[in-house]
């Protein structure tokens, strides 16, 4: 009805203030029900996290979702991301407020079951040409959606492992979103709007996650990130740029996935002197601080986007 009366920019931009108000109150007042952080053991200061109240994620997800539905045009296709942007959500938290922590197994069980449901979704209404800079191609369907399926997976992950240090995730995750709008606002259409309402909603939780934090947005809220992060990523239609601007999440948190595997399948170790994720490689090892990890990885984020933006355009 909005849209009778004002145009599409300004509504869009009347979500992106409704989401940041709405995520800010929700959580300058948490509900009672969410978890509290029980510290990680391994974790570089990983201690100084216990207490706080953790799985925010929750919040943040369901504002979005909430603010996107009210501000922005609707399609069939879009309300099965949110659905499964939901379940993704929801898969986290469960696991946020679970006493014994769910398994890795468990966990990418359900990551791959989501993948191809959202690659299901994804195949319905969009075709499987994809473009890097100049080039265009399209790929086999069958190749297209086991390759999504991959980059789903791996967002999911990479972006779940960069949660470790306060500010450091959301703060990744505003450069990378808001690189998606700005380098693609006409192949994205609303969900450039989208990116821009996430980012709102991000905003009003660095109020709270910035250090000294008071909460924490668990796996219910870096997952749901990642999923989001890799939808978006194929609907500009420039799939592998994913590579670029979401490249210091890709290498804070996928080294440690590698080595992982390596080990852990193959017997394999790989640097051995290395902590992983990276951010607690740059706090231990080279002495930075929490606030120097987080402004020197979105800095270096940001210059990574200004190369990607000579490719794109």
């Amino acid at each position: 009805m909005l849209y009778q009366y004002m145009p599409s920019n300004q509504i869009a931009m009347m979500g992106v203030l409704f989401a940041f108000i709405l995520t800010f109150f929700c959580l300058r007042f948490p509900f009672s029900f969410l978890p509290k952080d029980q510290g990680r053991e391994f974790a570089v200061n990983g201690a100084l996290s216990k207490g706080k109240i953790r799985g925010v994620g929750l919040i943040l997800t369901t504002v979005f979702i909430i603010s996107t539905l009210l501000f922005l045009p609707v399609t069939r296709e879009y309300i099965v991301y949110c659905i499964l942007l939901f379940a993704m959500m929801l898969s986290g938290y469960l696991d946020d407020a679970a006493k014994n922590p769910w398994s890795d197994y468990k966990k990418g069980a359900i990551d791959l079951m989501l993948s191809l449901l959202t690659m299901w979704n994804f195949m319905n209404y969009n075709s499987t040409v994809i473009q890097f800079g100049m080039y265009k191609w399209e790929i086999p369907a069958p190749l297209y959606f086991v390759l999504g399926v991959i980059l789903l997976w791996v967002s999911i992950n990479v972006t779940n492992c960069s949660d470790g240090v306060d500010g450091l995730c959301a703060s990744l995750c505003c450069v990378t979103l808001t690189s998606f709008a700005v380098l693609f606002p006409e192949s994205l259409g609303k969900y450039g709007a989208s990116c821009l309402i996430f980012v709102a909603v991000l905003l009003a939780y660095l109020c709270f996650n910035s250090k000294p934090s008071s909460m924490l947005m668990g796996d219910a809220g870096s997952r749901a990130l990642g999923f989001y992060i890799a939808v978006i990523a194929m609907k500009t239609g420039h799939p592998f740029i994913f590579l670029l601007l979401a490249a210091v999440l890709v290498v804070d948190g996928g080294i440690g996935l590698v080595k992982i595997f390596l080990l852990r399948f193959l017997k394999i170790a790989i640097l051995k002197n290395t902590r992983t994720p990276l951010h607690d490689h740059a706090r231990k090892g080279k002495g930075w601080s929490d606030t120097q990890v987080v402004f020197r990885f979105a800095i270096i984020q940001i210059l990574v986007v200004m190369i990607a933006y000579l490719i794109v355009d």
